[in-house]
């Protein structure tokens, strides 16, 4: 089978990624963030009797972190910035000139009669 040559090829790199992968990555940040969470409020136990502006500090992380988390988690899927357009233009044929004709002696005589 032959190659066409001059025909348009559309890149997919743009394009989003898979649902699966989505929400792995979502599901990723939220436990990550959860983790975070627990070691804030765990330091702010530790360090209430020893640095109190630490704990307070720990402490509020871990009182705004599950509504962060659960907004990033909950926030869906992302946009593809670029996607390729699906529509292919038709191709632009050059438009006669006033004195042109497509058939060589016709010009004087627009529709052909004497």
């Amino acid at each position: 089978m032959a190659k066409r040559r001059g025909s348009e090829v559309f890149r997919i790199t743009g394009a989003r990624q898979g649902l699966a992968d989505d929400v792995r990555g979502r599901q990723r940040r939220y436990v990550i963030s959860m983790t975070v969470r627990t070691l804030s409020v765990i330091a702010a136990a530790v360090l209430w009797n020893v640095e109190r502006h630490v704990a307070i500090v720990a402490l509020a992380l871990g009182i705004l972190l599950p509504y962060i988390a659960v907004v990033i988690a909950n926030a869906g899927r992302e946009t593809a910035p670029s996607l390729p357009s699906t529509f292919v233009p038709a191709p632009v044929r050059p438009a006669l000139g006033a004195g042109e004709s497509s058939a060589g002696g016709d010009a004087e005589r627009p529709y052909g009669r004497n």
